[in-house]
């Protein structure tokens, strides 16, 4: 084999090798209608976890629908806001399921509630299923399970129950 053959098929990998990595660095995903509404459920747990440890009511408001059903955990976040001089909040989405408008995020979570700038705070974690609801606009419709809203109401219950004897 001559030189200027092996340097033909040299320089021919180099081509294949450079196609080859262009390719895969310009690849948009399957289903882009999809993927962008993923995006938009992911900004909006964003912003609410956003809202809430920036203590920004209007913003947590306008991420929520106006339900009877949510009335109860708007108080206990206006009562958290209140309460709290800084709260750190981050979240982790575990799973996330779509059925038609209706969007569950499963997330875990964990905070810090200061009550002053000194007070070294209150360490929580737990998991909550939000409730979502839209295709465009994406809102919350209910939130179940450990919540990081309403830690105020979390820690009276907790200063109130007696203490039992014989138990660590």
């Amino acid at each position: 084999m001559s030189v200027f053959h092996s340097r033909w098929i040299f320089a021919g990998w180099i081509v294949l090798l450079v196609v080859a990595v262009g390719a895969c660095s310009s690849k948009s995903p399957p289903y882009p209608a999809d993927h962008a509404r993923i995006q938009r459920i992911d900004r909006a747990v964003e912003a609410l976890r956003n809202a809430y440890q920036t203590k920004d009511h209007s913003s947590f408001k306008s991420l929520m629908l106006q339900e009877e059903s949510l009335d109860v955990l708007r108080r206990n976040v206006e009562a958290d806001f209140e309460a709290f001089h800084s709260i750190s909040l981050e979240f982790k989405i575990e799973r996330i399921m779509i059925e038609g408008e209706n969007i569950d995020v499963y997330l875990r979570w964990q905070g810090l509630w200061k009550k002053t700038a000194e007070d070294p705070g209150t360490r929580q974690r737990g998991h909550a299923r939000f409730q979502w609801n839209g295709t465009g606009t994406i809102l919350l419709r209910a939130a179940q399970g450990d919540l990081p809203f309403g830690m105020k109401a979390k820690q009276a219950l907790s200063e109130s129950l007696p203490s039992q004897p014989g138990l660590r």
